[in-house]
């Protein structure tokens, strides 16, 4: 079987820096850029803060780099994405070595492939968030330990040591947590106990708990020194308790508030969508791995690893057992899913007796990708009509992947290649022709670039009741603006508002002059009338920027 182009990753990278155009997308993403930004310019790295009130949620890692970045690069899209983007693409680079270590040199470039062409992957280089970052140190200690399992050289031990310890840094225990499924499982099954009681883990828990400690003695001194600060309504709150208790166990033992109900099914579900176009390929990998090690009553042959299977399952496990879940929180083991699939689709290409399964999963592959390929179509030539030259680029690139499908027939590849090029063609139009007209209709960044480039002061600026999320606002401003529901508040120069509050300003009497306005809708939420344009304008909503030229006499 040959081996992944290396070409493929350099377009693959490009679509990935080319989502830079596009705007960090409320809620969360354009949230955590403003905590960076706030952090980058108040030079408090270890107290965290979102628009100067303490923040209790998230690590620090991921606002550290990003600070750094924005520090180098400026207060933009790139200079908040770029660093998660570069994890991504060492996520790959670890996966492959990883891949490499439990197989062979051509399954793991193949995982890497499967992981850099699963629509989540595209999805979060785009819409950045903690899960980018968690993801890339997760594989990598898992990478790196399992090379020491074959080496018994202790650096590599300690390299993973520290890849945990980066991962806690950025989204808390789950770091630790994978990682040591992983490992626990193969071992048990191979009877490895050995490995259990080895010395070497004592310096290695040395290495996290030291690259834990600034992280530690920020929380310390901004949350258990001042029990008197209210977070969340609540009074006496630990820092070092919520990080490495509540946010994640608490969320199995009911202690954390957090709850939206989601079921065991829910991570699963979300997968049918953000693993495409290999969710049903991985599925089948995972079922032939569990039921061969059963019939084998729970034990391993050589050639054999439950390093990717019993991550995964114990992994999905745990998270799908939280009382709150996003669909993002399964990306963490995904490279894990990419080394399964890897293999399956590797033992397809040598194996004749796979010949049935390979027949049937092409065949799927094809029907999924050519409909992928029509949806993104309707999306770039209906929803957002980009015009003639990219009507005729879809065109061409459609016609390309169907004579390689029904024309030059790649035979036993066409399981991994037809996929990929189909999802890379997607991804290109979505994140250029798809996403970019979409976040038009997000008002913070609209409206928050406009005060930038107008240099109006963001401390002369107020919202006065908000009916939309509005942290891009923040940040695409480069300065926090306070928000109220009460007129009475109105002092500043500047007042940003939707169609209510405009209403209200005007009985009330005031005076103004609308220098910004536009329509706005809540981006993350789609809906089928949003998206059909002869509907559009009637679940669109207007915002308006003001200058108060005189106040209503009280």
């Amino acid at each position: 079987m040959p081996k992944i182009p290396f070409w493929i990753f350099v377009i693959i990278a490009i679509i990935y820096i080319s989502a830079v155009r596009v705007d960090t997308m409320d809620v969360d993403a354009s949230q955590y850029a403003e905590i960076s930004r706030e952090m980058m310019e108040s030079g408090s790295y270890l107290q965290i803060f979102d628009r100067g009130v303490d923040y209790l949620d998230k690590p620090p890692l991921h606002f550290w780099l990003s600070a750094l970045s924005m520090r180098l690069l400026g207060v933009n899209n790139l200079g908040y994405k770029l660093p998660s983007i570069l994890f991504a693409l060492w996520s790959l680079f670890a996966t492959w070595r990883l891949g490499r270590l439990l197989y062979n040199d051509i399954t793991g470039r193949m995982a890497a492939l499967i992981l850099a062409t699963c629509q989540g992957l595209f999805l979060i280089t785009n819409d950045v968030r903690c899960d980018t970052i968690l993801m890339s140190c997760v594989i990598t200690s898992i990478w790196l330990i399992q090379e020491w399992v074959v080496s018994r050289k202790v650096h590599y031990l300690l390299a993973g040591s520290a890849a945990i310890a980066l991962g806690m840094m950025t989204k808390g225990p789950v770091a630790l947590m994978v990682p040591g499924f992983c490992f626990v499982t193969d071992w048990v099954f191979r009877r490895q106990w050995k490995n259990f009681l080895t010395p070497a883990f004592i310096p290695a828990l040395l290495v996290i708990g030291i690259l834990l400690v600034p992280m530690s003695i920020g929380l310390y001194q901004q949350f258990d020194l001042q029990p008197q600060k209210a977070v969340n309504g609540t009074t006496g709150v630990s820092g070092l308790r919520f990080f490495y208790w509540s946010q994640s166990f608490g969320r199995l033992t009911g202690e954390s508030p957090w709850n939206n109900g989601a079921k065991l099914d829910f991570l699963l579900l979300n997968m049918l969508w953000s693993f495409l176009p290999w969710i049903f390929l991985f599925l089948t990998a995972l079922t032939i791995n569990t039921s061969t090690l059963i019939r084998q009553r729970f034990r391993l042959l050589a050639g054999q690893e439950w390093v990717t299977s019993g991550g995964f399952i114990l992994a999905y496990l745990t998270l799908g057992s939280s009382a709150y879940q996003l669909p993002h929180y399964i990306f963490v083991v995904f490279p894990l899913a990419a080394i399964l699939t890897a293999n399956l689709v590797y033992k397809t290409g040598v194996d004749s007796s796979y010949s049935r399964l390979l027949k049937f999963m092409a065949s799927a592959h094809t029907v999924i990708s050519f409909l992928l390929l029509v949806a993104v179509g309707f999306l770039v030539i209906v929803v957002f009509p980009a015009g003639i030259v990219v009507m005729l680029l879809w065109a061409i690139c459609l016609a390309g992947w169907l004579y390689l499908a029904f024309i030059q027939k790649f035979e036993k590849f066409s399981l991994l290649w037809l996929p990929s090029a189909a999802i890379i063609i997607v991804n290109l139009f979505l994140t250029n022709w798809f996403y970019y007209p979409l976040l038009g209709y997000q008002a913070g960044s609209q409206v928050g670039r406009f005060i930038h480039d107008t240099k109006i002061d963001p401390g002369t600026v107020m919202i006065y009741k908000p009916e939309d999320p509005l942290n891009a606002l923040h940040f695409y401003a480069q300065g926090a603006i306070p928000s109220t529901d009460t007129s009475i508040a109105l002092s500043r120069q500047y007042v940003l508002t939707m169609s209510k509050g405009l209403n209200s300003l005007k009985d009330q009497g005031y005076h103004f002059k609308i220098i910004k306005q536009g329509v706005y809708y809540k981006v993350s939420e789609l809906t089928l009338p949003f998206l059909n344009p002869s509907s559009r304008s009637a679940v669109v909503q207007n915002y308006y920027l003001l200058r108060i030229t005189s106040i209503a006499s009280q």
